[in-house]
């Protein structure tokens, strides 16, 4: 092999193994360190029930040494898997391969899965195999539309945080509480899918890559996210009358080295309560006709705006009091 083909054939092969980094890894910008005990991996030794267990299984779930299948393509079927260690990480960024299968086609498979991190594990419910009230962070892979709206394409990915005073809304498909989200093609992908959560510094990032390129695409982004520590991730889903074959690969779990203020290393964090700052009450949004969340973060553009209003209006109001002053003034000088 000439030196030139062999330099063409080694950039080719450090471009190609940069962005399986970039798939595998978190991005490099960052200090991280791989969590074991928060992470599941192939061969999944650590999953089973005995005591010393680092994961934990219920329903329909089968672990194989492949995969570990939350449900089969068959009718009323629930499976769930959660880590049996809380997580008391600050900052944490979680990579989950996933693959979405069945002989459904068009819109006949469901319903979906979800990723967790909530205060209490392995309780079964309506959503996805899971409780619909709950304390903490959802991220919801819904694969049928519940709800029929025409401005929404399915498969769709949603978050939701709650303190547990609302339930997910599963025949709206979480309209009225979710974060926001994104339409994502996961079913019968003949490549990998790949679904990373961050949460850092009180922002929530969520992104994707299921077109097989190695690049992450963003799908929610939101700030102002308060999430408490010693909660537990877990992996739920369901099936009804349609069906789909719902498999975890993998999921790993990185700590990421983030710096805080004293005041932010001080405070307990176990006792943080699940919340979204600059946002109203889900509660104010369940009337809402369209389904969206109306309510939605204050950008700094959208504060730049809002104080120029103010003060555009104020400006106004002294000018008019100026001039109704004066015309007084005047008005007075001639009965003089």
């Amino acid at each position: 092999m000439r030196k030139c083909e062999f330099f063409h054939f080694y950039i080719l092969f450090i471009a190609q193994t940069k962005s399986l980094l970039a798939l595998v890894w978190p991005p490099l910008n960052s200090t991280y360190h791989l969590k074991r005990e928060h992470s599941l991996i192939k061969p999944y030794q650590g999953v089973g029930t005995s005591p010393s267990s680092q994961w934990d299984f219920s329903g329909s779930t089968l672990i194989t040494s492949q995969y570990v299948r939350l449900t089969p393509d068959e009718r009323s079927k629930q499976g769930s898997v959660w880590n049996t260690v809380p997580c008391y990480l600050k900052d944490w960024e979680m990579h989950v391969q996933f693959k979405i299968h069945g002989s459904g086609k068009k819109n006949l498979h469901g319903d979906g899965f979800a990723i967790w991190y909530t205060k209490e594990r392995l309780h079964h419910g309506t959503v996805f195999g899971s409780s619909a009230s709950f304390l903490g962070l959802a991220i919801f892979i819904d694969t049928y539309p519940n709800d029929e709206a025409p401005d929404r394409s399915f498969p769709y990915i949603s978050a939701m945080v709650n303190n547990g005073s609302l339930p997910y809304d599963h025949g709206k498909d979480g309209r009225s509480t979710e974060l926001g989200g994104c339409s994502v093609e996961v079913r019968n992908q003949d490549h990998d899918t790949y679904l990373a959560i961050r949460y850092s510094k009180g922002r929530l990032t969520i992104m994707v890559d299921v077109d097989d390129r190695n690049d992450w695409k963003e799908c929610i982004d939101f700030g102002g996210v308060r999430l408490p520590t010693g909660y537990y991730f877990g992996a739920s889903a369901a099936t009804g009358d349609l069906s789909d074959n719902h498999d975890i690969i993998s999921m790993k779990m990185y700590q990421l080295m983030v710096e805080h203020t004293p005041e932010e290393d001080n405070q307990d964090w176990t006792k943080i309560e699940p919340s979204v700052s600059l946002l109203k009450s889900p509660k104010d949004n369940i009337d809402d006709p369209t389904g969206n969340f109306r309510s939605t973060p204050l950008t700094g553009w959208k504060v730049f705006l809002l104080l120029l209003c103010a003060l555009l209006g104020i400006v106004v109001c002294a000018v008019v009091g100026a001039v109704v002053f004066q015309k007084r003034q005047e008005r007075n000088k001639r009965f003089y």
